[in-house]
């Protein structure tokens, strides 16, 4: 959904399905960007599972880019724990505990 007046850089993107676990860590990766100018979400009802994401970005940067950005940051974010995770996991197998 595409704000009034606007060319892009203030538009609510609807994830269905989706709760807080990704809408509070997407939020984050994307205010990491100097770029954007506000980012927020909500749920639109306890018992619904979809959240309204907004991106305002400053000057003519469309607000999908620093979506984009933000999801593969996280996703690498999340693969890296991962990672980490089953290192360590294997280490301890290995070490017999």
């Amino acid at each position: 959904v595409q704000a009034d007046g606007t060319d892009g850089n203030c538009v609510t993107f609807v994830l269905h399905e989706e709760d807080h676990t990704l809408g509070n860590s997407l939020r984050y990766m994307v205010m990491k960007n100097p770029d954007v100018e506000f980012c927020g979400y909500c749920i639109t009802h306890p018992s619904e599972s979809k959240i309204n994401f907004r991106i305002q970005t400053r000057g003519s940067l469309p607000a999908v880019e620093p979506f984009r950005k933000g999801l593969n940051d996280l996703m690498g974010v999340c693969q890296h724990v991962l990672n980490t995770f089953e290192v360590r996991l294997l280490s301890e197998e290995r070490r017999g505990l």
